[in-house]
């Protein structure tokens, strides 16, 4: 369950990489979520073993959407990616 909630924030994380940058043209956009995706699917396939760097560097994420809603007062798309993340967080440590 953890890694499926993984593969689909991973998912979200490029997707609005991708749009940043069609809609925004924002290059700074496209590398940071290629970067930062691409960490996480290491993550996810277990290449990097710990369990808790995914968790890290989603927090990472979360500190920098937030900062980017306080910066631009507008809830697309830092505040929908800061909604996603503190969602995918939470899943991914919860116990079912």
């Amino acid at each position: 369950m953890q890694n499926t909630i993984l593969w689909i924030y991973i998912v979200l994380l490029l997707v609005g990489g991708l749009i940043g940058f069609f809609k925004g043209k924002s290059q700074v956009s496209l590398v940071m979520s290629a970067a930062f995706g691409a960490a996480l699917i290491l993550c996810a396939l277990g290449i990097i073993f710990k369990y808790y760097v995914a968790d890290i560097l989603m927090a990472v994420l979360l500190v920098v959407f937030a900062m980017r809603l306080a910066k631009t007062k507008k809830f697309m798309p830092a505040g929908l990616m800061l909604v996603a993340t503190i969602v995918a967080l939470a899943l991914r440590n919860l116990k079912f």
